[in-house]
């Protein structure tokens, strides 16, 4: 920071004067970030807290250039996060009157389970489920769920995910169609070709939906011991259920992150400024 700075020197004076460095109001190029994170008798904790939330935003970064490259996949649910503030125990047994050193970080991170916009495609085996539910697919020797509509037909005729996995009926087996009629899949997931009708569709719901683990190509995994049941979603044919996280809300939070981590490069600079500062000091006393 240049000497003649009057903004700096206010802020320097409030360190001098140990008066708690609090983000609420230390205002750098107009951005504010709601955590207290240093006193003036402990500025490392100012760089540590600051590396922390660095650190975090960098985390935030990836998971939302990840929703950012997924925002036109069909049946996609966006990755969001949770963050807390983190006390070392050995922070938390300093000397009286010191403040701990606290580090932002992301607690844990979820998916938001919420629908997405149906959209109209035309297309017969485009289906997109409205309400609580997951279409049930043969994945190798196990099975995943997706809200992924957007099917294939094999050349036997079997009902696959553009990735070759099979989509299942109610009894656990694959769909098989004559690829050489028209077929019909009704709300209730039954597939009729003409006056016959060939399978029923599975849909399922979870009783935790949190213990869903994203597995790729929009597939998730039932991790607990709970069981599935019967979902009664809607199926809607010749529609795709869109990504719930839209390229909007994306560009606004690229830069809320970006602003975030510059005012933390800046606070790491004025944290790195009082430490040099303090050491010519005690050296002149």
């Amino acid at each position: 920071m240049p000497d003649g700075d009057p903004e700096w020197h206010e802020r320097a004076n409030s360190v001098r004067l140990n008066k708690l460095i609090d983000l609420k109001s230390l205002n750098l190029g107009g951005n504010k970030f709601g955590l207290s994170i240093a006193s003036a008798v402990d500025v490392d904790a100012l760089l540590t807290a600051a590396a922390s939330g660095l650190r975090s935003r960098l985390e935030s970064l990836d998971m939302l250039s990840n929703n950012m490259a997924n925002s036109g996949t069909a049946g996609f649910k966006a990755d969001r996060g949770a963050y807390a503030t983190y006390f070392a125990p050995e922070a938390l047994a300093g000397p009286e009157g010191s403040l701990a050193t606290v580090s932002p970080v992301v607690e844990r991170r979820w998916t938001d389970h919420s629908q997405g916009t149906l959209i109209d495609t035309g297309s017969p085996l485009d289906l997109a489920l409205s309400g609580n539910g997951y279409f049930v697919v043969q994945r190798g020797q196990g099975r995943v769920y997706t809200r992924n509509g957007s099917f294939a037909l094999a050349t036997n005729g079997e009902i696959t995910t553009k990735t070759g996995d099979r989509l299942l009926d109610t009894q656990g087996r694959p769909i098989k169609i004559d690829p050489e009629k028209p077929f019909s899949i009704e709300k209730d997931g039954t597939v009729r070709q003409g006056e016959q009708v060939v399978a029923k569709l599975a849909t399922v719901d979870v009783p935790d939906a949190n213990a869903l683990g994203k597995r790729g190509n929009t597939y998730f995994s039932y991790s607990s011991d709970g069981v599935v049941q019967n979902s009664q979603a809607r199926i809607y044919q010749g529609k795709l259920e869109a990504s719930n996280f839209s390229p909007v809300e994306s560009a606004i939070g690229v830069v809320q992150v970006m602003r975030q981590f510059e005012m933390l490069q800046r606070a790491i600079t004025l944290g790195s400024e009082l430490n040099r500062r303090a050491i010519e000091e005690v050296g002149k006393v």
